[in-house]
């Protein structure tokens, strides 16, 4: 682990499981609640007695250096990935990687230099006091982050955490989930021996009981969370934050919608619904609900039959393989489960939905899965699975489809799919969701907000809107000269 500048052992260590071959990768240090706090003061000092939350040159040179740092492991940190998260290969040259590698770091590094930090409101007769008065609103950060990142996409959203949090002044604590831990170690190595950020303005701490992160969101000496993961747990946080007063960007679950109008190309609305094979559907969000009009209903399951009976579960190391393996036995367990109540609460199991795929006596696979005649109240279509697994719901109308797709607890993302940019945007508008691709197209990069309606979260991450969220507002008056 990485606390207060120093590699440091845990009370013991726990095993970090390679879910495609269930076998051990190796050791990992394991934290006890008095590291957490351990780690929790060293960041606090680092905030309070350095120099790190407002000399902006500095954070720019020591973002740019981990920039380079990470470039020159870049490969290591692809294998790496492959083997503790189960990610596809292909999948590594674009969201779990090569994306965020591109821009995570260099965005918010280029905009200290361009961020409004201090913004005038110009100069004004203030009637409260009756003097001519000059007035400012400043933006400064927000103290320590606890930064708690998920095992789906877990260096994608671990470099997008740290960038900004860092580039707007404050130190982190950060805490990769259990699962998948070496990209975070190896994040913590890179700083403290190619970086010159001073000791306590990341701490990286790892432990195999999930309450230890919970100290982050105790601890009166933590003045943010940031937290990508379930809505449950993004519940709690809010709910143990409270007594702190804690601020929160909570980037949560999802149950996202492509709605296929009438006038789309078919075959390409269909496309969308092979989405959540991607990394086994791990992913937030993920398009797991598919809505055909019933004037082409029959012709769209015929198209999404075709495509699911000739997707399989793969080897991650194969760069042809879209669907790899979920991430553990708990969660494969979990996906079976609502693959059994969408057969008990009626709906049309037509492709997959096997217990053990073909070939595979060892990994946590399971088999791409495909609903037809699912209502959308039906659970498969109301809860999040997180595995690969689509429901295609019909629908009668525009103002139906609508409907349905509004019809969640969730609002992070969703698609629309028409012969017409102008009107798959009119029916966009009407769509109670953050994140929105028109014809298989999406604003993913680190000048982008992302983050949802709802239970979907509080907060975006990246764009200017990110950036924000890690700051504070200061109103300042003076006497005009």
């Amino acid at each position: 682990m990485l606390i207060g500048g120093e590699l440091v052992d845990g009370r013991g260590t726990f095993d970090n499981i390679n879910p495609a071959t269930e076998e051990v990768l190796g050791a990992v240090a394991d934290a006890s609640e008095l590291d957490m706090r351990v780690a929790i003061d060293a960041a606090r000092r680092a905030f309070d007695e350095t120099a790190w939350s407002t000399d902006h040159a500095v954070r720019q040179r020591c973002l740019l250096q981990l920039q380079d740092a990470l470039e020159s492991e870049r490969e290591e940190l692809r294998e790496e990935l492959i083997l503790e998260a189960g990610c596809p290969r292909a999948i590594t040259m674009g969201p779990q990687l090569d994306a965020p590698l591109a821009d995570a770091l260099r965005y918010p590094a280029e905009l200290i230099d361009s961020y409004p930090w201090r913004t005038s409101l110009g100069d004004a007769l203030v009637s409260v006091t009756g003097v001519h008065t000059t007035r400012q609103v400043w933006r400064e950060p927000v103290g320590v982050v606890g930064a708690i990142v998920p095992w789906n996409f877990p260096f994608e959203v671990t470099i997008h955490k740290v960038g900004q949090a860092l580039a707007t002044g404050n130190t982190v604590v950060l805490k990769p989930a259990p699962d998948t831990p070496f990209n975070a170690t190896r994040l913590g190595r890179l700083i403290a021996e190619k970086t010159d950020i001073p000791p306590g303005v990341v701490n990286v701490v790892t432990a195999s009981d999930r309450l230890v992160g919970e100290e982050l969101t105790l601890s009166g000496k933590v003045d943010m969370i940031s937290f990508t993961g379930s809505t449950a747990v993004g519940k709690r946080i809010m709910a143990k934050g409270a007594a702190t007063m804690k601020r929160l960007f909570l980037e949560l679950g999802g149950k996202s919608a492509t709605i296929v109008l009438e006038d789309a190309d078919l075959a390409l609305g269909c496309m969308m619904g092979i989405a959540p094979c991607m990394h086994a559907g791990q992913g937030c969000a993920n398009p797991t609900r598919l809505l055909l009009p019933r004037s082409r209903y029959d012709e769209g399951v015929a198209i999404l039959k075709a495509m699911y009976e000739g997707v399989a579960p793969g080897d991650p190391q194969d760069p042809a393989t879209l669907c790899g393996p979920v991430i553990s036995d708990k969660q494969r367990s979990r996906i079976r489960g609502y693959i059994r109540t969408g057969i008990d609460e009626g709906a049309t199991l037509l492709v997959g939905g096997a217990e053990q795929p073909k070939g595979f006596d060892r990994g946590f696979f399971v088999e791409p899965t495909l609903f037809v005649d699912v209502d959308n109240s039906m659970t498969i279509a109301q809860e999040e699975i997180f595995g690969p697994v689509l429901v295609v719901i019909p629908y009668d109308d525009e103002d139906d489809a609508v409907r349905i797709a509004n019809d969640s607890p969730y609002g992070l993302a969703g698609n629309v799919m028409s012969g017409s940019v102008e009107h798959a945007l009119a029916v966009a508008a009407r769509l109670r969701a953050g994140f929105i691709g028109i014809n298989g197209t999406a604003g993913y990069g680190a000048d982008t907000p992302f983050g949802g309606y709802k239970a979907s979260g509080v907060g975006r991450q990246n764009g200017i809107a990110g950036f924000d969220q890690y700051t504070e507002l200061k109103s300042i008056a003076f006497p005009a000269v």
